[in-house]
């Protein structure tokens, strides 16, 4: 797991600019780093040693030197392409899994990305014709951003790279904050950084001349296959057991996470690792927020070491801003910061975990996936009278019924824009001051590309594809990478996997969601070698007693103080912000998630932006 950054275009001192830039990252990569500067290109990289400990550094060349390579992730089949690339005649330096990029790139081109098995984001520069050939592996486990500022395109695997190049122009992108307020995380190509993007998961570009052409050479297809319970929970253990072991690979000890539910339980025993690691908090409500105790006797039944820590609120408010500066880009997923925590933890042991990441998004594991089967009286109601009613009830104070009313009046495009929807377009509209921002466009309008690709499948599977299309990449996988890279650990996901996706498109609906309980066949298949009760054991996810602490004064009196700061003028109508806070701390509705999207960004805008 590494981590690299370039530009083109020749500067002056080239060299200790890209040097500057590598430092920002050295987190990412801190056994050793390596340099190319030929002309108008420049490749940085910073490597954290995990296969070919002794020969796997970069920039990375092939034998004539014409390619040049630096690369982030792993390619968990790179021995099967080795042996038919020696087979075709390639003669290989080393026994790294990046040297059959560049082989690879030789022998098939653009090709190439359809037949790796991994985590990827690399940039191949070819000296013959000064072009760039980039990839993004199919989930967007690991990150690629560029821009193009001045004569200069720049790219890498963190934005904050950027910061150093004499080129870059560092700029709020107002319309992120919008779509922020909505999702938690920022949902577009274009991040909060202005006219710096993302290149979306699946995709590979070359850049010649000046010009950047796009392609995305993959796409989840959901196409159901017959079959009962027990069928696909046997085909599930194979592909799981079978995507664990590849993601073995390593030259160093491999550790896993571990919380009380299934997900981790599953790979942490299918891996057979000496370590596995968790965290919890302390809290007034007791353990509700502590999932150690669960996680220690799990442990105990397969016969593995469970290393833990209790996070105190101090630790967690304290280490807030630091995380966000990680993130590149703010996340108000208050679950990052447990993630930074046990890899912290993890980090002190291993250099390589597992998690269980994923697994939910694939197999149908989220509860408000159980929503369109889970029929009431109500529905009975043609839809168009329950249009009608919803339209006039969302003209009402928000409240739990009123909010099932508005719900069961929409479509499934209308009313699902993922795992998280916190502000409504009204509601932002209301607290932003910017009308740049105001004239964003609609969650419902971002999520329509996905929708329109599944406009044949059944709600849930909609569902699925759109969180994976964007919930995975945006939040899950973004604290993934960030929080464990920030403590140079290496995190892989053996459910986000090529061949365990081709086993989960074709689950049908009812072996993944019923109205009783979700991921079926996941489930069945665990069940086969976990404890009944972990199996069956409804997902927390890393809960976080955000909304306790927000009504205890210390930390109450900290978020009003962001939110009547001078940077909260700048955006928000600070009334309404501090309406929240208040309404909260007195009971009268749980604002937490709202207030924490909000202090996120503030946070953050600290961190890059304010003086």
């Amino acid at each position: 797991m590494c981590g690299f950054t370039g530009f083109t275009n020749f500067i002056k001192d080239d060299g200790t600019v890209l040097g500057k830039m590598m430092d920002r990252i050295v987190h990412r990569g801190p056994d050793s780093s390596g340099q190319f500067v030929d002309g108008d290109i420049a490749l940085g990289f910073r490597r954290l040693s995990i296969i070919d400990l002794a020969e796997g550094g970069q920039p990375m060349f092939n034998e004539d030197k014409s390619l040049v390579l630096v690369f982030n992730g792993e390619i968990y089949n790179f021995k099967e392409l080795r042996e038919q690339l020696l087979k075709a005649g390639h003669t290989f330096a080393n026994n790294s899994d990046s040297e059959v990029l560049l082989h690879g790139y030789e022998e098939w081109g653009e090709e190439l990305v359809a037949k790796l098995r991994g985590m990827f984001a690399f940039v191949i520069f070819d000296r013959r014709d000064r072009s760039l050939f980039a990839a993004r592996d199919m989930f967007g486990i690991k990150p690629f951003y560029y821009t193009f500022m001045g004569e200069s395109f720049i790219f890498g695997s963190e934005i904050k790279s950027f910061l150093d190049h004499p080129d870059f122009k560092k700029e709020l992108n107002e319309e992120a904050l919008a779509h922020f307020l909505s999702f938690q995380y920022s949902p577009t190509e274009e991040t909060f950084f202005k006219n710096v993007y993302k290149l979306p998961p699946a995709h590979y570009f070359t850049f010649k001349n000046g010009e950047m052409k796009k392609t995305r050479y993959f796409r989840p297809d959901f196409s159901a296959k017959d079959g009962v319970l027990e069928y696909f929970a046997d085909l599930t253990d194979r592909a799981v057991r079978e995507s664990v072991e590849a993601h073995k690979i390593a030259d160093v000890e491999v550790g896993s996470f571990l919380s009380s539910g299934i997900d981790s339980s599953y790979i942490a025993e299918a891996a057979h690792v000496d370590k596995t690691f968790t965290v919890g908090f302390e809290s007034p409500d007791g353990d509700r927020y502590n999932e150690i105790h669960f996680a220690k006797k799990f442990a105990d039944t397969i016969g593995v070491e469970n290393i833990s820590k209790v996070i105190t609120p101090e630790e967690y408010w304290d280490t807030f801003p630091k995380i966000q500066y990680h993130m590149d880009e703010p996340l108000a997923d208050p679950a990052a910061i447990a993630l930074y925590f046990v890899s912290k933890l993890a980090s002190e042991h291993v250099k390589v975990v597992m998690s269980g990441e994923g697994a939910d998004e694939l197999f149908g594991g989220y509860r408000i996936y159980q929503e369109p089967i889970t029929l009431t009286a109500y529905d009975k109601i043609p839809f168009p009278v329950r249009r009608v009613i919803g339209k006039i009830c969302s003209y009402l104070p928000q409240r739990h019924g009123i909010n099932y009313l508005v719900r069961r009046g929409k479509t499934i495009e209308e009313r699902f824009i993922g795992n998280a929807s916190i502000f409504g377009v009204k509601e932002r509209n209301a607290l932003l001051k910017s009308e740049k921002a105001k004239r964003a466009v609609s969650p419902q309008e971002l999520c329509a590309k996905f929708y329109k690709e599944v406009e044949d499948k059944d709600d849930i599977t909609k569902m699925q594809y759109l969180d994976i299309n964007m919930w995975l990449m945006g939040d899950i996988l973004l604290k993934a990478d960030k929080t464990s890279m920030a403590n140079s650990l290496e995190l892989r996901v053996p459910f986000l996997d090529k061949e365990v996706l081709k086993l989960a498109e074709t689950i049908p609906l009812d072996c993944r969601v019923s109205t009783k309980t979700t991921k079926l066949a996941l489930r069945k298949a665990a069940e086969k070698t976990l404890p009944k009760v972990t199996a069956e054991k409804d997902k927390l996810g890393f809960p976080v007693p955000i909304r306790v602490w927000l009504k205890e004064e210390g930390y109450y009196n900290r978020v009003k103080a962001e939110f009547t700061s001078e940077n909260a003028e700048k955006f928000f109508d600070t009334a309404r912000l501090l309406k929240l806070l208040d309404a909260h701390k007195a009971g009268k509705t749980d604002n937490s998630r709202k207030i924490w999207t909000v202090y996120t960004f503030l946070i953050w805008y600290k961190q890059f932006f304010a003086v």
